[in-house]
């Protein structure tokens, strides 16, 4: 914690450093502003009352700063891009045109940036629209409508009414894109991570006040409130225990003469992080566990029986965030996910090439086929232990809720994305600020 406050006292003494991050937190302030502009024709309350009463519509609604709940303009948040950056992510395995814009440089990955803009475009015409939907079904507990939307018939005023919801919701999700570009550029960098970070951390008085309130309600829930506090803590710990544990693998570099000089003989080190893949499994792997749900609410089943059809009434159920069989499956797509992200993000086969192209050598092991086996082996082996933990982070709030009744909202996953956006933050300024401050080559 010391070193992280000695990192942001001397950027702040740095001159551009301190323009930077103010700019930063003005964007975050435009952010929280748009989380407060009411999307038009919708019920505010009732949607509170929807999502209170739903944990994984409560959980978005936490990613998303309290803005999904209120049912305001930025209701979608950073889900459409985070998703469409994926799904791209993986293209560019299986299609080799994506393949070699991504070997371009910098030229190429401004194509793949606009690319993934307008795949998150569409995603979150899809998402909104789907979102319209749901608050056009949403019942209560005693199966009655909830009336969300203030025109909900065939007619002229209820078309109009579901376009202008989901044209301001699809707008919301490109602002959120706008903004973090403009931190990416003028601000300390980071940009879509920060919002997301800035909209996590607004959530936390509120989540504060409604365990109070259960104290309150239920005097026998102070015990468990009492334990929340005292994990929250520990998962602290263990998230940036985690987050920062690497392997690091050893290498030896042979000695070359080149002319009069000896070039070479130095020992240094391949890192593998623990958790190198961060947050994106458990967010791929939430959104296709979703996805069932979405579908089935265009059809106006929800899971509570009034459909008139058991099958898929029945599959509602299953793929209910409550539903134990929900926690399993989801356990093990973060494992699956966690494993393919690493497979094409770290390339055993082309560090072992460019080791021998630089005459190194992992010492034990002989260049080319035995020198990428043995990273191949180890890599394995970091994969799993960081799956099991994404897979823990992220079940934790469902198996704690089953437990003891009480809603967490501020999970493992969120936890997750606060500690290692923090992390990166501090790693950026300290990069800047040794670029500003190193001795250049006429000092």
């Amino acid at each position: 914690m010391n070193g992280m406050l000695t990192v942001f006292r001397n950027a702040w003494v740095d001159t551009q450093l301190r323009k930077k991050i103010l700019y930063t937190l003005f964007i975050l302030v435009l952010f929280r502003l748009g989380s407060c502009i009411f999307v038009p024709f919708l019920n505010n309350a009732a949607i509170t009352q929807m999502i209170s009463g739903a944990s994984l519509l409560n959980y978005l609604d936490v990613m998303t700063g309290g803005a999904l709940g209120n049912g305001t303009l930025l209701a979608m948040s950073i889900t459409p891009y985070i998703n469409a950056s994926i799904i791209i992510q993986l293209l560019t395995v299986a299609i080799p045109p994506l393949e070699r814009m991504q070997k371009e440089g910098e030229a190429g990955q401004k194509k793949l940036n606009m690319i993934t803009k307008f795949t998150s475009l569409g995603i979150a015409i899809f998402q909104a629209t789907s979102f319209y939907f749901m608050l056009r079904n949403a019942k209560d507990s005693d199966g009655n409508s909830l009336n969300i939307l203030k025109y909900s018939g065939n007619d002229f005023s209820s078309i109009l009414s579901a376009i202008t919801i989901i044209a301001c919701l699809v707008a919301g999700a490109s602002v959120i894109i706008w903004l973090g570009d403009r931190i990416n550029e003028k601000g300390i960098g980071n940009g879509i991570s920060m919002i997301l970070f800035a909209g996590i951390v607004a959530r936390l008085p509120d989540s504060i006040v409604g365990l109070v309130r259960t104290c309150q309600a239920d005097n026998s829930k102070i015990p468990f409130v009492a334990l929340i506090a005292v994990v929250f803590v520990a998962m602290i710990w263990f998230v940036v225990f985690m987050t920062n544990a690497e392997r690091r693998i050893p290498v030896q570099y042979a000695k070359r003469v080149v002319g009069r000089k000896m070039y070479g003989g130095q020992s240094t080190h391949i890192p593998i992080k623990v958790a190198m893949s961060g947050v994106m499994p458990i967010i791929f792997a939430m959104s296709l566990m979703s996805l069932p749900q979405t579908i089935l609410s265009f059809f106006r089943i929800t899971g509570d029986g009034t459909s008139g059809h058991d099958f898929w009434e029945g599959v509602a159920r299953f793929f209910s965030h409550t539903s134990p069989w929900y926690a399993i499956i989801y356990f093990f797509l973060i494992i699956a996910f966690n494993y393919f992200y690493v497979a094409i993000s770290y390339n055993p086969i082309e560090i072992a090439n460019n080791l021998k192209k630089n005459n190194g050598a992992i010492p034990g092991y002989r260049p080319g086929k035995p020198t990428s086996d043995f990273i191949y082996n180890s890599l394995n082996k970091i994969t799993l232990i960081g799956a099991i933990f994404l897979g823990i982070i992220a079940i934790f709030p469902i198996i704690f809720q089953q437990f003891t009744g009480i809603q967490v909202s501020l999970g493992g996953t969120t936890m997750l994305i606060v500690v290692g956006v923090a992390l990166e933050t501090v790693r950026s300024l300290e990069s800047q600020i040794m670029m500003r401050h190193h001795p250049g080559f006429l000092d």
